[in-house]
């Protein structure tokens, strides 16, 4: 066979073979157009009813689910009431409040086991449970290994801190949104007895406390209004021995902007 010959039904064969991929294209666009066609019309015919009666009813409102199992947690500790998360840094734990005892778990984990590294807790001559205080305080102690809230230090570094600045909260019966506002080496004062939440002007005072830190790896940020009214939270732990010999704390502090349900004390 000649070369001109072979040219010839070689040309042939790649117009078959390029008619038939064009013909593979458009019938596959054909089909997807009828299958999008489709799924607009049953969209739109359910959107659009030939009466009053046909109008379907609003479905009612489903009640919360915590994605924490309770349940499970209660069968370890009836003591454990919610759970707090921090996103990107490593802190996932269960927060506890023993009955009567305010330092019971500074003590004991929450299996009962006494030693470190004690548990996430508050206390309950100061907070209540359902986070409606002005200001809860949570404590964690400074563990070894990145435990509990040995974390929090790192938000002595801004870039941390600007990455990482929500926090979660989880109950039985709803879900806190919060928003970190300062991070800070604070004194060893005991912030329920130096700071009370009795007065509008106690209130205040504490903010001007966290306001006024002069300290080259604590932060007070301005870009979320915290006021008087608000209800924040202040996660608090052991940073070491100072200078002067004096135990300092390290407090991160939050401030609620979202409650899911929505209910009192969520901010607008």
């Amino acid at each position: 066979m000649s070369r001109r010959r072979i040219v010839f039904w070689c040309a042939v064969a790649v117009m078959v073979l390029a008619g038939a991929f064009v013909a593979v294209q458009i019938g596959s666009a054909v089909h997807n157009a009828r299958i999008y066609g489709e799924l607009q019309e049953q969209a739109t015919a359910s959107e659009q009813p030939s009466g009053l009666e046909d109008i379907p009813a609003e479905p009612a409102p489903q009640p919360y689910v915590s994605p924490i199992d309770f349940a499970q947690l209660w069968d370890i500790n009836e003591d454990i009431y919610a759970w707090i998360e921090i996103p990107g840094m490593d802190i996932s734990y269960p927060i506890v409040q023993h009955p009567t005892d305010d330092e019971y778990y500074l003590h004991y984990t929450i299996e009962g086991n006494r030693g470190l590294p004690g548990s996430i807790y508050t206390e309950p001559s100061v907070n209540s449970k359902d986070f409606s205080d002005f200001n809860t305080v949570i404590y964690g102690h400074h563990a070894k290994g990145g435990l509990m809230f040995s974390n929090l230090v790192k938000y002595r570094d801004y870039s941390v801190l600007e990455e990482n600045r929500a926090i979660v909260i989880y109950t039985p019966d709803a879900e806190y949104h919060y928003k970190i506002f300062a991070a800070e080496l604070f004194g060893n004062e005991y912030i329920p007895y130096y700071y009370p939440c009795d007065t509008e002007a106690s209130r205040q005072e504490y903010l001007d406390a966290l306001a006024g830190v002069r300290d080259m790896n604590s932060y007070f940020l301005d870009d979320v209004e915290v006021t008087p009214d608000s209800h924040i939270i202040t996660l608090s732990t052991c940073t070491g021995v100072s200078a002067n010999r004096t135990t300092n704390r390290y407090l991160v502090v939050a401030v609620l902007e979202d409650l899911l349900p929505a209910g009192e004390g969520a901010q607008e």
